[in-house]
């Protein structure tokens, strides 16, 4: 019967070999041959010998493992970077803890504070709606780990962000509509203190001004973007005159506002026209399917690991201040499709 506390004292017994040339072999040193090395490892097997993982972080003072720290992992877009992250992780030998801050600033900083307690040896955060300020990751920082912040960018000293450029994606998909014949657009914006949604919102005041619409800060609504919040904002919009569009700054906000007008028999696109932004799955089979903006999520999160890794590699979070921009895509489909 193998026995789970077998230690390299019990192999160097078992073989009559130096414990130093068994602790030797089973790091693969190249001071030991490749016949002892297999000699060792057999024996080690035939025993049952598992590795103190502990007692080697101890040694080396690192984890082999990294903090992911994101919104809503239910989230399409949050769970396929998360994939990338996995798969990137994996090939370098690294574990990943996985959390959600639920867009809540004050589980946010508890987060942080367990990552830093587990003494990960780097981050990667998609920032709360609810940030609204850097201390949190700053200490982190100031014990040496580097931090990376993805798809929310954050613009504190001494860190990397991967992103998309939301501001010129936004203009995209808002001058989009007015191709289609809309004028009277209304925007569900994020939280203003997010410079993601400040990015979003930017985008689209911009359209307006290079196609001669003026910006009316009453077509701007402002929430958390979340089902409900669409359901409300839908039955805001009705009491403006004349809205013929909605760009909204995530899939779940414009789909359940569209539900909402549907059943208010508003006809999309041919009264309203919408386009969101995520790609959510249910975006392309809902009726009519949701005009998005695709994010390369996959990418990001096999990008984000990979400038992780080199940081924690390199030892350094010193002097980075580096921003990666991704492509993202405008996917066109029904429910913005007026003159078709």
């Amino acid at each position: 019967m193998k026995n789970n506390n077998v230690t390299i004292h019990d192999i160097s017994k078992a073989l009559e070999i130096d414990s130093s040339t068994v602790s030797r072999a089973l790091n693969n040193s190249p001071r030991v041959s490749q016949k002892t090395k297999d000699k060792i490892l057999s024996m080690a097997n035939e025993l049952g010998y598992q590795r103190n993982s502990l007692a080697s972080k101890l040694r080396t003072n690192k984890t082999y493992s990294i903090g992911v720290i994101v919104p809503r992992i239910s989230r399409h877009f949050f769970s396929s970077v998360i994939a990338g992250i996995e798969e990137t992780a994996f090939d370098a030998g690294y574990d990943v803890i996985i959390c959600q801050s639920l867009d809540d600033f004050e589980r946010e900083k508890k987060l942080m504070n367990t990552m830093l307690s587990n003494r990960v040896d780097g981050i990667l955060i998609s920032v709360s709606m609810k940030t609204i300020e850097y201390n949190h990751f700053k200490e982190y920082q100031k014990q040496g780990f580097p931090i990376l912040f993805f798809d929310r960018p954050c613009s504190i000293e001494n860190s990397t962000n991967v992103i998309i450029d939301d501001y010129k994606i936004s203009m995209e998909a808002t001058e989009h509509l007015i191709k289609q014949g809309c004028s009277n657009i209304v925007h569900f914006s994020g939280p203003q203190k997010s410079q993601l949604y400040q990015n979003r919102t930017n985008g689209y005041k911009a359209a307006l001004e290079r196609n001669n619409i003026p910006i009316r800060e009453e077509y701007i609504f402002e929430s958390y973007l979340m089902r409900e919040d669409g359901i409300e904002m839908a039955k805001k919009l009705l009491k403006l005159p004349q809205v013929d569009a909605v760009f909204s700054s995530n899939d779940t906000s414009a789909i359940s506002a569209m539900q909402y007008l549907k059943e208010n028999d508003i006809r999309i696109p041919e009264d309203i026209a919408f386009v969101g932004f995520s790609n959510e799955p249910i975006s392309a089979v809902i009726e009519p399917s949701l005009t998005t903006v695709k994010q390369p999520d996959f990418e990001m999160g096999k990008i984000a690991a990979s400038l992780l890794f080199e940081q924690i590699k390199n030892k350094t979070n010193k002097g980075l201040n580096h921003t990666k921009i991704l492509k993202p895509e405008l996917i066109i489909r029904n429910s913005s499709r007026k003159k078709e």
